[in-house]
């Protein structure tokens, strides 16, 4: 115990000077890391309300997704061919909700609301 305690601390801040982090290994992590990897197909519904909204494609891939928090009660991840996810930006007080569908090629962007 006496030892196991500084060998912890020394990992944690030699990992944390690299900018290792675990946080990609969370189902939250990989399902945007996944669906970000993908061609990007939007609905025509989901193009104008990210119009209607001043959303642009950068602003929802490096914002949005990656910022945001999937619902995994609300989604169908089980669903086949393609799973199904709901997922808010921000995790705090969300003010946008996006439906997208991850299919092995591509991803289907399909809902994009805004909340409030």
């Amino acid at each position: 115990m006496i030892g196991m305690i500084p060998g912890l601390l020394l990992v944690f801040f030699i990992l944390n000077k690299k900018g290792a982090s675990c946080s990609g290994y969370l189902p939250n992590s990989r399902v945007i890391a996944e669906s970000l990897s993908k061609k990007p197909v939007y609905s025509a519904d989901f193009s104008e309300a990210m119009a209607e909204n001043n959303v642009d494609e950068t602003f929802l891939k490096d914002s949005i997704m990656t910022e945001g928090n999937i619902d995994f009660d609300k989604s169908q991840a089980q669903k086949q061919p393609c799973p199904s996810y709901i997922l808010y930006y921000p995790k705090k007080n969300p003010r946008f909700e996006i439906t997208f569908e991850k299919c092995s090629a591509e991803t289907t962007y399909q809902r994009f609301k805004k909340i409030r």
